[in-house]
């Protein structure tokens, strides 16, 4: 009897299935899995005024669609609003509209049906879409602060600096920088485990609240997170700061106070949309994990997903004269009533008033 208790205990110690340390890791792995589905919880707090919710959020996509799309209109069929800054201005309406896109529509079903679950397979791809469209704005806000640049500090040069190719060509490092760094946070962050948790307290899916959820080493994701945005963050704002330091030295040398006027007003638009992106993202993300705080997080995440996108166009058109004489015209050639502004481009003007001149 003693034998046979000496053999069970035995290959109790050395079986490897039996192992105290390899049963506990065991135990580990089983709990973190990757869960099947994410549950939204943003709006949880604020069941009761849900409806409220969803026509207030509904207004604001309607009225970011069609801000944005109207700048794309107004851009493509005036001939005065062909130049390298519209060009990046077309490019900034799109993807406002993408980025609205990926996010709001998820919310109002959510808002209307009650439920709030998003598939995991749906949520990394929002995430992936997300930060495309972010990093890409990012990009594109610090080349037109240097267009701005280029047209105050070197207006004679201004067609050779800024030549379509050169446009083009930023435009498209802006796409594909924001597409590179979207797919290095969206890996990193499919090889994350859960251990079967699967509630984010935020309205889309996003890193800091994936990260918190995550019950794995979350090491690597908060050093590339930190060194994108060092690259995608200060990188640009940097350079929007020193282009802004240069242009407001040529202003204050400018004799002419119409000339200052004139200067400052191109540049207010941008510069106050600057300051909406770069100063919620930077909140957002370049911090470390240790600090995240998803309550205060979510409100700062409504500013540069929902109002942000809304306001881009409202502040180019009310502080952009040139865009509102081009709405002017096409007001009146679409003959909805008689306008008596200004005409910026004479080219434009019906061949009647022409003839009449």
């Amino acid at each position: 009897m003693k034998l046979l208790t000496c053999c069970i205990f035995v290959l109790l110690v050395y079986s490897p299935c039996s192992s105290p340390l390899q049963l506990s890791e065991e135990v580990a792995m089983e709990n973190q899995t990757t869960p099947t589905e994410f549950i939204l919880s943003g709006f949880s707090k604020l069941r009761g005024s849900r409806f409220l919710l969803l026509g207030v959020i509904s207004i604001i996509y309607i009225f970011t669609l069609l801000g944005n799309m109207l700048i794309l209109l107004l851009s493509l069929v005036d001939p005065c609003l062909r130049t390298p800054m519209y060009l990046f201005l077309r490019n900034l309406s799109l993807l406002d509209i993408f980025q609205t896109t990926t996010t709001i529509p998820q919310m109002l079903q959510h808002l209307l049906s009650g439920r709030s679950s998003i598939s995991y397979g749906s949520c990394m791809a929002q995430l992936y879409f997300f930060l495309l469209f972010v990093g890409a704005e990012g990009i594109l806000l610090a080349t037109m602060a240097y267009d701005r640049y280029v047209a105050i500090c070197n207006p004679l040069l201004y067609t050779v600096l800024m030549s379509t190719k050169l446009c083009s060509t930023l435009v498209a490092a802006s796409w594909l920088t924001g597409s590179f760094n979207a797919a290095v946070h969206t890996v990193l962050t499919i090889r994350l485990s859960f251990c079967g948790v699967n509630r984010l307290r935020y309205f889309y899916c996003d890193i800091p609240p994936l990260l918190a959820l995550s019950c794995g080493d979350v090491s690597l994701n908060v050093i590339v997170t930190v060194v994108s945005s060092l690259f995608l963050g200060w990188g640009p704002s940097l350079c929007i700061i020193l282009s802004y330091v240069h242009i407001v030295f040529r202003i204050l040398k400018m004799q002419s106070s119409q000339g200052r006027r004139k200067a400052f007003s191109t540049c207010a638009s941008h510069l106050t949309v600057v300051l909406l992106y770069y100063g919620s993202c930077i909140v957002t993300y370049i911090r470390p994990i240790s600090s995240y705080s998803l309550d205060k997080d979510r409100l700062i995440s409504l500013l540069y997903s929902l109002v942000t996108p809304m306001l881009n166009p409202i502040i180019y058109t009310l502080r952009n004269k040139d865009v509102k004489e081009a709405l002017s015209k096409l007001i009146r050639r679409l003959g909805i009533f008689e306008m008596t502004t200004g005409i910026l481009c004479p080219f434009w003007e019906d061949e009647a008033v022409t003839e009449a001149k």
